[in-house]
């Protein structure tokens, strides 16, 4: 059956309830499926560098079932038992992939983002209770290894680090250099180090213990941001198990190819891409350990595509506009289409991409509490640009508004938050933060997104912002999605946000930041007369914008609002101290757990408390002095 419209979803769902479904309990049981099926097909395949003619290791599905077996025997051996702890601080890599199925088969995986500081991947090792960590061994040009000893020594709860060495990726001069220029890494940490492979080699390619019997929580993951201690979000088999059959039933078979650059920290990679693979045998190709961050990867990514003859491109909106700045230089006749998550696209982008690329965009719609997916513009039907599409079967979206009786849902096109309920929802644990459920909920049942949305007469979802991103001017509600989108229309801009910039007397103006497309020309004026013609409602119109070299983004590409507010609260608490004459500065604009985001500022000359009250008393935001 096709994907195109919500009859179809629909009909998908009468044909039986999901609980009825055929389905394998476990993460190993749909791999073993798989492997039966497809067992010298292509399963997976790395490449450390992006030059499409350079060397590339593939496992056949029965080859990364039996590297599978090894690794989840080895987590046994060290102790790791279902409701163990194996995190992983890594770049993506051959290993990276046997350690997250290896791990969710033994235990629970855990995976880190490498770009968060010692400190946070210290306080997930702790929330999580990490037994066994799984890093780089020390490698020139990344600080990876440097983060995890720094981390560990934070997390005694780590009894064992095992270390992936990525010279033996590296061929010619550079195997022979690396061992000579390599970083030292002295550690203070009382945990035992082993190398990954060594120890891989030791266990045998078959399963050495009773696969797990029931649906289980088998992966933690982190929500996005770089700032802040993380919520830890669980998710359970069937949650993972749901996410792959959506893949195979909607949109892979045996014969695609995934070009996935994305980092497998981050469900999107794993839960989605690695996990569609799982159930419908597709081959899943990963370049470079940074993904769209590695050296080149743009320059040479439609030769990739071309090398290996890629299906489909796994994609967020900061890579296609990066991949606009770049002609197609190869035969990409093999991709049939993109699909697109993590922010929302510009509408502009993705007529740009179509155009340029010949190639459909379906872009969806996910949250890491939901184990991933949510919803769709249907492969096979009309695409709502600027949409999220349907949701997917079995999957129950309500925009729900509170109310003084409680939560109630939200007529057609009418704008509330975007709840979900789902086999990926966990009800009522969704986070191992017990603290952090409260709330989370309503009825007990549909998830709280946090997303600002409307539901159309068509059953498309639309997202309209973040509930807590709207900016509010003088109690009148802004969504700044509005702006954003107006920006979007120029020529020049790649990427736009807006946020509220604090006023003494409106609480909150409309403020915009931009990134230009490479070699675009245009005034900051240009650009707010730009979108201010477009934006309807006078009171949404761009007060102060700024063209920034880059939008401060994580490393799956959603922009940092809180890092843009932090530029915002300094510019405008700076101008309020020098127009009153106050000998003071911004030092720093900091995240507090309690407070918020705290102005600290330094003293310049002879100046009281009462001075900088008197300057700054009239915003929302606190201040301090820096220490």
């Amino acid at each position: 059956m096709s994907f195109a419209s919500m009859a179809d979803r629909n009909a998908i769902e009468q044909e039986m309830p999901w609980e009825e479904r055929d389905m394998p309990t476990t993460l190993f049981q749909l791999l073993s499926q798989t492997e039966a099926e497809h067992g010298r097909r292509n399963a997976f395949t790395f490449q450390m560098f992006s030059d499409p003619k350079a060397p590339a290791e593939t496992l056949t599905w029965t080859g990364l079932k039996d590297k599978v077996s090894q690794a989840a025997n080895m987590f046994r051996g060290l102790g790791i038992g279902e409701e163990d702890v194996v995190a992983f601080l890594l770049p993506n890599c051959t290993e990276t992939a046997l350690t997250y199925l290896g791990g969710a088969v033994a235990g629970i995986v855990n995976p880190i983002n490498p770009l968060l500081e010692a400190e946070q991947i210290a306080g997930i090792l702790r929330e999580t209770n990490a037994k066994v960590l799984v890093t780089l061994k020390a490698f020139p040009k990344t600080d990876v290894a440097q983060k995890a000893a720094e981390a560990v020594a934070l997390a005694p709860n780590v009894e064992t680090v095992i270390e992936v060495d990525l010279l033996r990726y590296l061929t010619g001069l550079k195997k022979f250099i690396v061992p000579m220029i390599r970083p030292k890494n002295p550690v203070s940490h009382k945990a035992k180090v082993i190398d990954f492979n060594q120890e891989l080699d030791r266990h045998a390619p078959v399963l050495a213990f009773e696969d797990s019997k029931a649906d289980r929580v088998a992966a933690y993951f982190h929500t996005g941001g770089t700032t802040g201690m993380p919520k830890v979000a669980q998710h359970r088999y069937s949650g993972i198990i749901y996410n792959a059959w959506l893949g195979k039933r909607l949109l892979f078979t045996e014969q695609d190819v995934q070009m996935t650059p994305l980092p497998m920290f981050h469900v999107f990679a794993t839960i989605v891409s690695l996990g569609a693979s799982l159930a419908s045998g597709a081959h899943i190709v990963f370049p470079t350990p940074q993904g769209y961050r590695g050296d080149g990867v743009f320059d040479n990514l439609w030769k990739l595509i071309e090398r290996y003859n890629a299906t489909f491109l796994i994609g967020v909106p900061t890579a296609l506009s990066a991949m606009m700045q770049r002609k197609v230089n190869a035969d990409i006749s093999s991709l049939q289409l993109v699909f697109c998550g993590s922010s929302p696209l510009p509408v502009e982008l993705y007529k740009r991409f179509e155009k340029a690329a010949d190639v459909t965009i379906c872009e969806g719609y996910g949250l890491t509490e939901a184990t991933c997916l949510v919803s769709i513009n249907p492969p096979d039907g009309e695409k709502k640009v600027g949409s999220i599409g349907i949701p997917f079967p079995y999957s129950d979206v309500k925009i729900l508004d509170h109310t003084a009786d409680g939560p109630a849902e939200a007529p057609i096109n009418q704008i509330g938050e975007i709840c979900v309920d789902s086999p990926g929802v966990f009800e009522g644990k969704t986070y191992t933060q017990t603290e952090k459920n409260t709330g989370l909920f309503h009825h007990d049942r549909y998830l709280r997104t946090g997303d600002l949305g409307r539901i159309d007469e068509d059953g498309y979802l639309w997202i309209t912002g973040r509930a807590k991103d709207l900016i509010i001017r003088g109690g009148h509600n802004i969504d700044p999605a509005e702006i954003e989108e107006a920006l979007a229309g120029h020529d020049a801009v790649a990427f736009a946000a807006a946020i509220g910039q604090p006023d003494a007397h409106a609480g909150e103006l409309p403020c915009a930041y931009v990134e230009l497309v490479d070699g675009a020309k245009v005034s900051e004026d240009e650009l707010m007369l730009f979108a201010n013609e477009r934006i309807h409602e006078r009171a949404a119109h761009i007060k102060h914008l700024d063209i920034l070299p880059e939008l401060p983004k994580t490393a799956v590409g959603k922009t940092l609002k809180n890092e843009l507010r932090k530029l915002a609260i300094a510019r405008v608490y700076g101008a309020a101290l020098s127009a009153a004459d106050v000998a003071a500065e911004v030092a720093e604009v900091e995240e507090d757990k309690k407070k918020g985001l705290v102005c600290y500022l330094r003293k310049t000359g002879t100046v009281t408390d009462a001075d900088v009250q008197k300057a700054l008393g009239t915003f929302t935001r606190p201040w301090e002095w820096a220490a």
